[in-house]
């Protein structure tokens, strides 16, 4: 297997963030002109929080940006030591199909129970992907 087999999910979870950045700035802009706020008015966070009825998006957006930073750290540090194999790459791309399964759900119909169990089954193919590198690094 190649090397930069680990580089399809980590441009997958890229893809995945502008498109939730992208649906995040249609939902924002659009609530703004349907019910005229003004843009100096959402300066800070908690203004934000305030008037905008619909944060799921902005959300998970903020998501991909906490958990994910471990993928990325991961993906970078396989491909750099070498330590990449067909079970690295599998954990990985389950990584990225559970957190894509979370934004679906976060950015639609936002059922927490869901979200969870998406986020869950994510958390854990990062913790086996930690533990793998691990033992390829100092086994």
């Amino acid at each position: 297997m190649s090397t930069n087999a680990i580089l399809c999910p980590l441009l997958a979870m890229a893809v995945l963030s502008f498109i939730v950045w992208i649906t995040m700035f249609v939902r924002r802009v659009g609530e703004m002109r349907r019910r005229r706020i003004d843009i100096e008015r959402l300066a800070t966070t908690a203004e934000v929080a305030s008037l905008l009825e619909d944060r799921r998006a902005a959300d998970n957006f903020r998501n991909l940006f906490e958990l994910p930073v471990l993928f990325y750290a991961a993906t970078l540090a396989a491909l750099a030591t070498g330590a990449v194999d067909a079970i690295l790459v599998g954990l990985a791309w389950a990584f990225v199909g559970f957190r894509c399964l979370h934004s679906l759900v976060h950015c639609g119909y936002n059922r927490v129970m869901h979200r969870f169990l998406a986020y869950l089954l994510a958390s854990l193919a990062l913790w086996a992907m930690w533990i793998r590198l691990a033992i390829a690094w100092f086994a």
